[in-house]
């Protein structure tokens, strides 16, 4: 699938703040770099690339995100682009990402698409979901919704790929990948709802042909599921999973 489903249920920027500063270390942007950020959301990381003096530019799918972006930062550059088909005039010395490949199941025309858009030698430095994220929450979704008599098939909008391969991929496009983790990050979930509000915010993509009346019965069959797994002391805590990429792009 060659499109980016919409991570508006999150709030973007506080994920970013709190989250999106390793990954940023990582790319260490330099005065006078062309950096394009794929799924830049609502710009905040651009914003932190070009105080370190870079030239960022950045796409996102989501008309609505970048419409709030050039809001924010009316001086970024900012456009409604298809990561999967996205091309350029200029070539560029970085492309960044984060928190978006994993709602992108065309992860070889996303490769393809970066590849293209940098120079050689230019590095490629990344963030997203990997194998094994929210797996807990999945196979109870999963499990419930067919003991409901909803089919499982078709639900899942994400890609998350294990380091094999995703560096493999990375590898027989041209890249050269000089790092790559695959490391747990528990996410806290806040106030009192515990799990619920986890799947309120992806009933689009899980629950949207459910019943209201099953909807309450799902959840609770969900709850009960994954209570010993995920709920530590009253702290419900999800089971995140993440890869870190960095790769360069080789000399022909």
């Amino acid at each position: 699938m060659c499109s980016e489903h919409s991570t508006n249920h999150w709030n973007s920027e506080e994920y970013n703040d709190k989250l999106g500063a390793g990954v940023l270390s990582l790319l260490q942007p330099r005065p006078g770099e062309r950096i394009l950020d794929v799924g830049c959301g609502t710009g905040d990381l651009m914003a932190k690339i070009a105080a370190a003096g870079a030239i960022p530019t950045g796409i996102d799918l989501s008309e609505e995100m970048v419409k709030r972006a050039r809001q924010k930062y009316p001086g970024l550059n900012i456009q409604v682009e298809n990561a999967c088909h996205y091309r350029a005039d200029v070539r560029f010395d970085a492309v960044f990402s984060n928190a978006v490949l994993h709602w992108i199941k065309d992860a070889s025309a996303v490769v393809r698409s970066i590849w293209l858009a940098l120079r050689e030698g230019g590095r490629f430095v990344a963030e997203f979901a990997g194998s094994g994220n929210v797996a807990v929450l999945t196979a109870a979704m999963e499990q419930t919704l067919e003991e409901h008599g909803y089919a499982w098939t078709g639900r899942n909008p994400w890609y998350f790929p294990t380091i094999g391969e995703y560096a493999s991929l990375l590898e027989q496009t041209g890249f050269r990948v000089t790092l790559a983790q695959h490391f747990d990050r528990p996410t806290p979930l806040n106030g009192d709802t515990g799990v619920r509000d986890w799947l309120d915010k992806f009933a689009d993509y899980f629950f949207l042909d459910v019943t209201s009346a099953d909807e309450a019965s799902i959840y609770r069959a969900i709850e009960v599921k994954v209570k010993p797994h995920l709920d530590r002391e009253g702290q419900w805590m999800i089971d995140t999973r993440r890869l870190r990429i960095v790769a360069i792009k080789e000399s022909a």
